[in-house]
């Protein structure tokens, strides 16, 4: 296993619990890919803030297999998108009600909505259900939002932060059949799907580190910052892997029947250039050099988590938080979660999330921090905000892939025998989320143990 991203650490727990022997390679020290903790000046921060759904089954039982409690480490709030009062937004929150009654009422008691807007909204979720959650023909969200004639206001204060937030992706480039898909298992599934489940724990420690364990108690080995340099198949079958790393011997290498490649695809790709090349086969194009072709063809954006340390008293009366993003009056935070509220030793530390933030991060880190301080202060009218006690801004250059209409994706069977891809850009309804990655690791792990003899 190359990689013990959330896919890896999927496709690792679940080859483990049916009796495979893991050997678990990651270059980074943290376990975790994109979605690992870090620590910086004293602060145990994640890589970015993220948030999960009820709607998430995979990445659920795959928490529960490893041993992870559930109330523990995730708050779980029913689905809403909430403005700072007076802030121009809207006040939109879910009733714990039977499906769909937790969405009806959830339109009847929304503050910040006309009529017409909430009558848009009601469309939208009848068009979409009667169209079974998909377009024939993919396009972008834009376009859907266009086709079911979706208000301005809703489209700025509920689609578009709902686009960037699941596809980290604006709706003007963004896929509409993968939104439909986040959709169709949260607001079109039961109540319970549509619940928002932030994380209490840092993010390595939800599942990365247990399922480590997990891998290790089932007769596994994890090796953390061991990179791999060269994978090549063997005559008599199976894969020879290279490795390099503190942890490992000088010259490690070893044989295995199967390779789950679970890095993030330039990677991938690196190491599938290297096998056309180590067998003499580079002179003309293979499935080999094709594959790595399609992986190298993917767009990435960027997403950034600014924290901000204020003193202990300082808290939201909820746990998150939507913003409007205005870039051009210098507001560039979009949701603000109050990390003193998921783990109290993070008391008054706010953390201020901006996907597809190729622009803002562009800004710079001193001067972004000093924006969105400025944009809170503004926006829940607390002048005290805008002078925090420390600061840190975190950018994920290659957060996810740009989450395009009709986007070719490659399978995890690579039609080389013993080699699978996992990793949230394979093929799936779901854009680049935890969510996809889990489903990933699972498929490329259920792919091998079909062809195991």
């Amino acid at each position: 296993m190359i990689g013990a991203g959330w896919a890896g650490c999927a496709a690792a727990v679940e080859l483990a619990g049916r009796g495979v022997h893991v050997t678990l390679l990651e270059s980074a020290r943290t376990l975790g890919g994109r979605a690992r903790r870090v620590e910086l000046d004293g602060h145990t921060l994640d890589n970015g803030q993220h948030i999960l759904l009820g709607a998430y089954r995979a990445t659920l039982k795959l928490l529960r297999k490893v041993g992870a409690d559930h109330k523990q480490t995730l708050l779980t709030v029913p689905l809403q998108m909430r403005y700072a009062p007076g802030a121009g937004g809207m006040d939109f929150i879910a009733p714990r009600l039977p499906a769909p009654f937790h969405l009806l009422g959830a339109l009847l008691r929304a503050t910040g909505l006309a009529r017409e807007d909430k009558l848009s909204l009601a469309r939208f979720s009848t068009t979409a259900r009667w169209m079974g959650w998909s377009f024939d023909t993919d396009c972008t969200v834009t376009e859907l939002l266009h086709r079911f004639e979706q208000t301005a206001r809703l489209t700025q204060l509920m689609w578009r932060p709902l686009c960037l937030a699941a596809l980290n992706t604006p709706p003007e480039r963004a896929s509409a059949n993968v939104f439909l898909a986040v959709l169709r298992d949260s607001l079109g599934a039961g109540r319970a799907a549509s619940d928002m489940l932030v994380p209490k724990a840092d993010l390595s420690a939800l599942l990365p580190e247990l399922a480590a364990d997990y891998v290790r108690q089932h007769g596994g080995a994890v090796h953390a910052g061991a990179s791999a340099t060269t994978l090549l198949p063997q005559s008599s079958g199976g894969w020879r892997v290279q490795a390099t790393g503190a942890a490992l011997a000088a010259h490690w290498e070893q044989h295995f029947d199967a390779v789950v490649l679970a890095c993030g695809a330039p990677h991938a790709a690196t190491l599938l250039d290297a096998i056309d090349g180590a067998t003499g086969k580079a002179t003309e194009p293979t499935a080999t050099t094709t594959l790595a072709a399609r992986l190298r063809a993917f767009h990435y954006e960027a997403i950034t988590t600014v924290y901000l340390q204020y003193g202990s008293s300082i808290t939201l009366n909820v746990p998150f938080l939507a913003l409007i993003d205005q870039p051009d009056n210098g507001h560039w935070g979009q949701f603000v979660f109050d990390r003193g509220q998921l783990d109290a030793r993070q008391a008054g530390m706010l953390a201020v999330v901006i996907s597809a933030s190729g622009t803002a991060a562009a800004q710079g880190q001193l001067a972004l921090a000093a924006a969105v301080a400025t944009q809170l202060a503004d926006v829940l009218r607390r002048p005290e905000l805008a002078q925090p006690q420390w600061s840190r801004v975190i950018t994920e250059k290659r957060a996810t892939f740009a989450c395009a209409p009709a986007l070719d994706r490659p399978a995890n069977v690579t039609g080389l025998p013993g080699l699978l891809l996992a990793g949230d850009y394979t093929a799936g309804d779901y854009p680049a989320t935890l969510e996809g990655a889990v489903r990933s690791g699972v498929a490329a792990a259920t792919e091998f143990l079909k062809h195991k003899k």
